[in-house]
């Protein structure tokens, strides 16, 4: 089983430029980011700076999200969201050009926030346009686009929070480079059997993300049977790499000892 550290929660006590090379110490050949760039379309110089430390760390990357907004405001993405539509139009080509010089094939578009003054069918139907313009761009690229599920206690107002949800509007939009992201501490969040759901759904997981539950710590830290869950997914159809998307209890670089543990 191949482990990549999300570098957005992840040696957060570094400067971005340098946590690249901080996975690479720590025994990792692979990374993740959120969109890291207050802009969706961030000066060329940026990008290179980025994708200099990533291939002079000698590690790839194998996930990227799209532009989500300001995460740190509360956004959760722009899919669905008419004023922050075509900012999410005007990241598609970048990001995806960003990623897949990098040769990273796994996009995540987060689905947005319900918004009081809009329709939930407005912002739904704006979600699967925005979806198909983004899988036809990474589909050009050789790239899958990945939908994810987030919890209601800590998003409530993030309308995809269970995997059946997300699987209802990846079925609507029948792109097979559409698939699920499985995150299973939002889902254990929600309440979801992430054993059963690896059974019957893992071959329609195109990415996978990691985190105990309570606290998003490292797993071992709080209750989910991580022997058990890895162990699954080992013997699954899905053979993706695994993102470590947790939140260090201590230095990040002290977080790894669950897996000569538990994988």
């Amino acid at each position: 089983m191949r482990f990549d550290v999300n570098l957005s929660l992840v040696f957060t006590e570094l400067p971005l430029l340098e946590r690249p090379a901080a996975a690479k110490a720590a025994g990792f050949d692979a990374v993740e980011l959120w969109w890291p760039f207050p802009d969706a379309e961030p000066a060329n110089r940026e990008l290179d700076r980025l994708a200099d430390a990533i291939r002079d760390a000698g590690v790839s990357l194998v996930g990227l999200n799209f532009d989500a907004g300001d995460m740190a405001e509360g956004d959760r993405g722009l899919l669905s969201r008419p004023a922050q539509s075509s900012r999410f139009r005007a990241n598609i080509p970048v990001a995806v050009a960003f990623a897949t010089g990098l040769g990273c094939t796994t996009l995540n578009a987060l689905y947005g926030n319900r918004e009081p003054d809009v329709f939930p069918e407005q912002q739904d139907e704006l979600a699967e346009e925005n979806l198909t313009l983004a899988a036809r761009a990474a589909d050009a690229a050789g790239a899958t686009v990945v939908l994810e599920a987030l919890n209601a206690e800590q998003n409530p107002h993030y309308p995809i929070t269970t995997s059946n949800q997300a699987f209802t509007v990846i079925d609507r939009l029948k792109r097979p480079n559409v698939k699920f992201l499985a995150d299973f501490y939002h889902l254990t969040m929600m309440g979801e059997d992430v054993l059963a759901l690896i059974d019957r759904s893992a071959h329609r997981f195109g990415h996978v993300q990691i985190a105990d539950v309570p606290g998003r710590g490292q797993p071992g830290t709080g209750d989910m049977p991580y022997g058990d869950i890895l162990k699954r997914l080992a013997d699954s159809p899905y053979d993706g790499p695994v993102g470590l998307e947790y939140k260090p209890s201590g230095p990040s670089a002290q977080s790894f000892e669950w897996i000569k543990e538990l994988a």
